[in-house]
């Protein structure tokens, strides 16, 4: 035993002589690598220009580090972490373009319409401008702003252009199927290959401590067993928790105050309360028929002719062409499909130019049946109103608006009501409260009062495998059934929308703009709608106002002057 001990201590002794042999012989020729190396780490420790408590933090870390043999696993492990300590932008910063006339110009330049948040930018660097002369250090926290709108309006692609206008380093990070809160915040120190979360990643990369920061798809962030990204977000987002940001693997407080974070979403109900209640919340609403003839002029066929290889020579879009596309071919609140059969229009005229059939194209509205076929969408009103019982009620869907056809029909039975159509429980209850105020005011609206005694009435509401739900199609429901039992058609250029009570109010509803804007694409140009929206019509654009008339009605029984024809 005492043999295989002393040739033990023997082999360690052996390696160690070795080893200060060897340092001895590097220092001769000055090759000291290590002690380099430390120094180096040293020198950019300082000139990182952390906070009291990092700086505290990395030379406590630095000290440990002399003290670990290269070769040990720890000393990669502890190496690592300075690197990050020292790659961060702790005080590097870029300086805001504070010139509210250029920055409102690059926006006007990237994106078309959007007002509303275009004005809240330009606040926003008009108070930082204020402050800087108050003081400089003028502090301004960072806007928490949420884009919530329809997808392909431009929510991602406005983020990239408010960041050129201020002159601010831009970083985009995706929330969509994010299920494990340490994406957020980080991993401890303690597992192997742990590395910082994404927010603290997107800084190093920007590079700067103020970049205008994107979290797109917040609303589709998910929850499980490794916890709820939602709620680690709660810090992030909060402008009184967010000068203290601490990340897992960095274990020392981050100032996040000086970002402007901005978050997509398509729908704000899955965001939970406690992180909505954190954002500003900026509405994007579906664009009209106008602002869409404009940007396809002004960006969509330009990029496509470049991404072709076509020249102004080669092909030009007119009006009509372009309506045709939109009312024919695309059916969405943003521009993705318009940008998509523009593209498939270029292809096919870039494909004649090459084979020598053409040299200039005029895409007119006879141009664009020929090169896309068929027509997608067409208008069906003016067949279907021309019976009893079939009115047009409007809907507000993620995509924008749409119109909706509400169907009634009778036989004879015993007053069961019937619904048909993938409805919803309050869509149900509407039609049920519209079938009470029918039979309670029978006599004054000149229906027989026994009508129910012989009657069952079926409603249905076509596009049956789509899900609908709210309590908006009251009014039309009550008239669809109260235009069956008296045997009068609607007017063919009306639509409706508001909801019902069981003595005949109509109540105000909601998405206004995109439901007025769906009835003006469909051709219908008389609207009814409850009286409390009349003051909502101010965000629908001059055009469609100037294109249409609105009937405000306070009760059920109003609605009958307006939806027929005077008899």
């Amino acid at each position: 035993i005492q043999s295989d001990v002393q040739d033990e201590i023997s082999k360690t002794q052996r390696e160690y002589f070795l080893r200060e042999q060897m340092k001895a012989i590097r220092k001769e020729l000055g090759e000291d690598d290590g002690s380099a190396e430390l120094n180096e780490l040293e020198e950019k420790i300082k000139a990182a220009g952390m906070s009291e408590e990092a700086d505290e933090v990395s030379m406590k870390e630095l000290d440990r580090l002399t003290r670990i043999p290269p070769q040990s696993p720890e000393y990669s492990v502890s190496r690592t972490y300075l690197d990050w300590l020292i790659d961060l932008p702790w005080s590097k910063s870029t300086k805001d373009r504070v010139d509210t006339v250029r920055a409102k110009k690059i926006m006007d330049e990237d994106h078309y319409g959007l007002d509303d948040v275009k004005e809240r930018i330009i606040e926003y660097l008009a108070v930082r401008k204020l402050k800087a002369e108050i003081s400089e250090d003028g502090k301004v926290k960072g806007p928490i702003l949420c884009f919530a709108g329809p997808p392909g309006v431009g929510k991602t692609s406005l983020g990239r252009s408010i960041a050129r206008a201020m002159g601010r380093d831009f970083v985009r990070i995706s929330l969509g199927g994010v299920r494990d809160e340490a994406e957020i915040r980080g991993h401890r120190r303690t597992y192997i290959g742990a590395l910082p979360g994404r927010i603290i990643q997107s800084l190093k990369k920007a590079g700067s401590n103020n970049p205008v920061f994107m979290l797109d798809e917040v609303d589709k962030v998910g929850a499980d067993f490794r916890g709820d990204p939602s709620s680690a977000l709660l810090e992030v987002l909060d402008p009184e928790q967010n000068f203290s940001f601490s990340d897992h693997y960095l274990e020392v407080p981050f100032d996040l105050s000086n970002v402007m974070f901005i978050a997509t979403a398509n729908l704000k109900d899955p965001i939970i309360p406690a992180l909505r209640d954190r954002m500003e919340i900026l509405d994007f609403t579906g664009y009209v028929e106008e602002e869409k003839i404009q940007i396809a002029k002004k960006f969509l066929i330009p990029k496509q002719m470049e991404e072709n290889g076509l020249n102004k020579k080669d092909l030009k879009f007119t009006s009509g062409g372009i309506k045709e596309l939109l009312e024919s071919y695309t059916r969405e609140a943003g521009v993705r499909n318009l940008d998509r059969e523009i593209g498939n229009i270029c292809r096919k005229v870039a494909r004649e130019k090459v084979e020598g059939k053409t040299e200039s194209t005029k895409v007119t509205k006879a141009e664009v049946l020929k090169y896309l076929g068929v027509q997608r969408f067409f208008s069906e009103t003016t067949d279907r109103l021309s019976k009893p019982g079939v009115v047009v009620g409007l809907a507000w869907t993620s995509a924008g608006g749409d119109i909706l056809f509400i169907e009634a029909n009778k036989m004879p039975g015993k007053g069961k009501l019937t619904l048909t159509g993938h409805l919803g429980d309050v869509m149900k209850e509407s039609a049920q409260a519209a079938l009470s105020y029918v039979r309670a005011n029978a006599e004054k609206l000149s229906i027989d009062p026994k009508f129910n005694e012989s009657t069952d009435i079926h409603i249905h509401v076509p596009a049956g495998a789509i899900p609908k739900d709210g309590p908006s199609a009251g009014i039309t429901i009550f008239t669809a059934i109260y235009s069956l039992l008296t045997d009068r058609a609607v007017k063919h250029t009306v639509a409706m929308t508001g909801e019902i009570t069981l003595r005949g109010a109509v109540l105000p509803i909601g998405g206004l703009r995109e439901k007025v804007t769906a009835a003006h694409r469909a051709g219908l140009r008389e609207i009814i709608l409850p009286h409390e929206n009349k003051r909502n019509l101010e965000k629908i654009p001059k055009k469609i106002l100037k294109d249409m008339k609105f009937h405000f009605v306070k009760e059920v029984s109003d609605v009958v002057d307006y939806a027929f024809p005077k008899k």
